[in-house]
């Protein structure tokens, strides 16, 4: 019997606070840009392990390092004058049974093809200089598919989510994840994807301030340059008033200064993110693996992106644990908010954890036995499925920033 803990959460809901931060860092923000490129590097070696010996080796990718560049931004052009460095760190197994795996180059190319794809404008082949130091080692081969048990948990740490998201939450979340959309920027170029969403909720009153890079050659003048501004705060301010009856203010680029002469006064980028021009990036300074950064809610300091998706519970429980929390707030009437909670033990399945524990807000009306036993359902589900996480984490289909 596994252990599951069912419990009352004696506070008050998130949405009857009388303040709520909630940030997010968009995928251009050089933190981000750290864990997708760790994300994707990990998925690319669980790819050629399964390619070429049909089960997962060892690895861990999550130290990739950004070192900012300088640039020369301005209106209808600019350039990057030094190239922003990449390093690729952690460890891979490059030889196993006799076979050599070629980590270097596979984890080279999975972090250009993600820049190539979600930083737009940025040319990795003049702009970017990546470079590999993932150590080399050997490790037991683990077949994900195919294996008799879970594998052994490779540390003792924690999880932990909650469902479901505030009204602040989804307006910072839908936010970014709009102005950084293909169609957006297909629509409105000069919008970089270095995007970090704030929010405030103070009582009913919610202050969206949002950090937008823009990208100099798609834009003509200060006048366009302003203009585009102005269209980011009005799809945001769009989106806050389809999630919320509450006030809202939205602020874009607050240190803009519009006297300024020429382009010293605003958020001008060539390739659209702030690494090219003195922010550095590392992985897990920023969101957690449900995309928020909440400190009014539990949250894991774990960095999640580029851990190994088989047995490194620091990812696994976290990602587990906001499916978890989804499934219940989804499906159990009478559940109002809900945090999970999963812990591990070193050496043990971690389909078995020491303790995974669910604490409820209940709706009026409702009792701790009217959902207990439905909730230790789904916990039980979840763990006993729980080569389901590996797989979706290995497709990029679960979120971990």
């Amino acid at each position: 019997m596994r252990n599951i803990i069912v419990e009352n959460l004696n506070q008050n809901p998130i949405e009857e606070i009388d303040v709520e931060i909630v940030e997010r860092k968009g995928i251009g923000h050089p933190d981000s840009i750290s864990d997708g490129i760790a994300e994707s590097v990990s998925r690319a070696l669980c790819e050629l392990y399964m390619d070429k010996l049909g089960g997962v080796l060892h690895h861990n990718t999550d130290e990739v390092q950004i070192t900012a560049g300088e640039s020369d931004p301005i209106f209808g052009g600019g350039e990057v004058i030094k190239p922003i460095d990449f390093l690729l760190t952690g460890r891979g197994v490059s030889e196993y049974d006799g076979v050599k795996l070629a980590v270097d180059r596979v984890a080279i190319e999975a972090a250009k093809n993600y820049l190539d794809e979600n930083i737009i404008n940025l040319n990795t082949e003049t702009d970017a200089v990546v470079e590999c130091k993932i150590g080399h080692g050997s490790g037991d081969l683990v077949d994900v598919f195919k294996r008799e048990g879970a594998p052994s948990s490779n540390d003792t740490s924690f999880g932990v989510s909650y469902a479901p998201y505030s009204e602040t939450e989804n307006i910072v979340l839908a936010t970014e994840e709009l102005l950084n959309s293909k169609s957006f920027k297909k629509q409105f170029p000069g919008v970089g994807e270095d995007i970090k969403v704030m929010g405030l909720r103070e009582a009913d009153n919610i202050t969206l301030t949002i950090g937008c890079a823009m990208v100099s050659q798609h834009l003509a003048d200060k006048d366009e340059y302003i203009a585009i501004r102005d269209e980011v705060k009005q799809q945001a301010v769009d989106i806050a008033t389809k999630n919320t009856d509450r006030n809202v203010e939205v602020f874009v680029n607050t240190a803009d200064n519009d006297n300024a002469k020429g382009e010293e006064g605003y958020y001008l980028t060539v390739t659209g993110t702030s690494a090219e021009m003195g922010d550095d990036g590392s992985v897990g300074r920023g969101n957690r693996a449900n995309g928020l950064i909440t400190p009014c809610r539990p949250m894991s300091m774990e960095a999640t992106s580029g851990k190994n998706p088989i047995n490194h519970v620091g990812k696994i429980y976290n990602v587990l644990s906001y499916e978890i929390a989804k499934d219940i707030a989804n499906s159990i009437e009478g559940v109002k908010q809900v945090n999970i909670m999963i812990l591990s033990q070193i050496g043990q399945p971690i389909d078995d954890p020491k303790a995974a524990t669910s604490q409820v807000i209940l709706e009026d009306g409702y009792k701790l036995d009217d959902v207990s036993k439905k909730v230790e359902s789904i916990v039980d589900g979840w763990l006993e499925n729980i080569s389901t996480v590996t797989e979706n984490i290995i497709s990029g289909k679960a979120r971990t920033f």
